[in-house]
């Protein structure tokens, strides 16, 4: 098996986070990120798109572990 690299882990802590805050968002109804750093102020939004771009690399890394 492959040995996740430090960008590896970053990605997959970032997904994990978003995860975790759609799941409140959609059982609760309650934002984290936007409870923690304001309603889509600059850091929120830096949040949201280091989240998608961690999702799109997380689905490459995926393709990678099925070649293996």
């Amino acid at each position: 098996m492959k040995k996740l690299t430090s960008l590896d882990w970053i990605t997959l802590i970032l997904v994990v986070i978003g995860g975790v805050n759609w799941g409140l968002v959609g059982a609760f109804n309650f934002n984290l990120v936007d409870a923690i750093f304001g309603s889509m102020s600059f850091i929120s939004r830096l949040i949201y798109i280091l989240v998608g771009i961690s999702a799109i690399y997380s689905i490459t890394m995926l393709g990678k572990l099925r070649k293996e």
